[in-house]
């Protein structure tokens, strides 16, 4: 047992300046697994995270350093970062599999009928709304109006792209067809992010120095931190809603589900739930989580207001978010 150190337990295990520690530490953030676990485990997890926290050794608590990583990540499974509260079960990331390859997979199936367009649509874009809204600041809340207007236009962009590509393509193969409900689901990335960060276009993001220090705001970052999430969680969604459509319009030229159309929707929502496991994750890591740049980069004012804290600073890092 490792009792003479501290453990940074605010950074990542990983090395999060490798692809490969970025994407073992999310798919420990993402583990479905974590679902499962009891308010008393988690409970225990709280406890030993504050009590480290607040000083306490490996020794006084008991356990290993393999086991406190084990209630960390457990803990950051569960509860906001910024309040401490526990988090709605479906607004977690653990939940952001399971509930995306149901979705995803009855998006997919049911794409064809205006009213089940709009249904599953507005699912979709309400789920989003609910990981967005657990996973809100404490710090730098977002109002309930930003959240509401952009779940309104989130779901109007999707469904309205929906729609509009089915009709245009009500013409085209098949396999084009099935492709519509990704382009729905692109289409409200690009409306949803930037609206729940709108505050961040407005005022900048926060710029710290490598150890923390606040030392300004910028939108030019702001503006590379959501062009940056919204690609991910395009590029996220896109190996099963690209996978399922090919799979599914293969089987059904050969007519293997002729038989069995009670099948089609598990069989979609299988793929989803396969691609989502290592998607999600592996496309959050695609980007650093806290992302280094010049202060040559930065808005003229400020890098001189950057510059004010220190003259010698080169480089400055924002947390790009998720």
């Amino acid at each position: 047992m490792q009792t003479g150190r501290r453990i940074d337990i605010e950074k990542p295990y990983w090395d999060q300046s490798t692809y490969r520690g970025r994407a073992l530490h999310f798919l420990t953030v993402t583990n479905p697994l974590n679902l499962f676990v009891g308010s008393k485990q988690l409970e225990l997890a709280r406890d030993i995270v504050t009590k480290y926290r607040k000083g306490d050794s490996l020794q006084q608590l008991g356990i290993t350093e393999e086991q406190l990583w084990k209630y960390k990540y457990l803990y950051d499974s569960a509860f906001h970062p910024d309040t401490g509260e526990k988090m709605l079960l479906i607004g977690r990331m653990s939940a952001q599999v399971p509930m995306n390859m149901m979705i995803t997979g009855c998006m997919l199936t049911f794409y064809k009928s205006t009213a089940h367009v709009i249904t599953w649509q507005w699912i979709n874009q309400s789920f989003n709304a609910i990981v967005n809204y657990t996973n809100r600041s404490g710090s730098n809340p977002v109002p309930m109006n930003t959240i509401l207007q952009s779940y309104v236009m989130a779901s109007g962009g999707a469904v309205a792209t929906a729609l509009t590509l089915n009709h245009a393509l009500k013409n085209a193969p098949p396999l084009v067809g099935r492709l519509v409900p990704l382009a729905a689901v692109a289409a409200a990335n690009c409306v949803n992010i930037p609206l729940m960060r709108i505050s961040e276009l407005k005022n900048g993001i926060e710029l710290q120095t490598e150890d923390g220090k606040r030392v300004g705001h910028s939108k030019r970052a702001a503006r590379k931190a959501i062009i940056a999430v919204t690609l991910s969680r395009i590029l996220m969604a896109s190996p099963s809603m690209l996978l399922a459509p090919i799979i599914m319009n293969f089987m059904d030229r050969r007519q293997l589900l002729r038989n069995a159309k009670w099948a089609v929707t598990p069989i979609q929502v299988l793929i989803c739930g396969i691609c989502l496991t290592f998607a999600t994750p592996l496309c959050c890591a695609l980007f650093h989580q806290r992302v280094p740049i010049s202060v040559d980069e930065l808005e003229p004012q400020v890098q001189k207001e950057v510059l004010s804290h220190d003259s010698n600073l080169k480089i400055v890092y924002y947390n790009k978010g998720l």
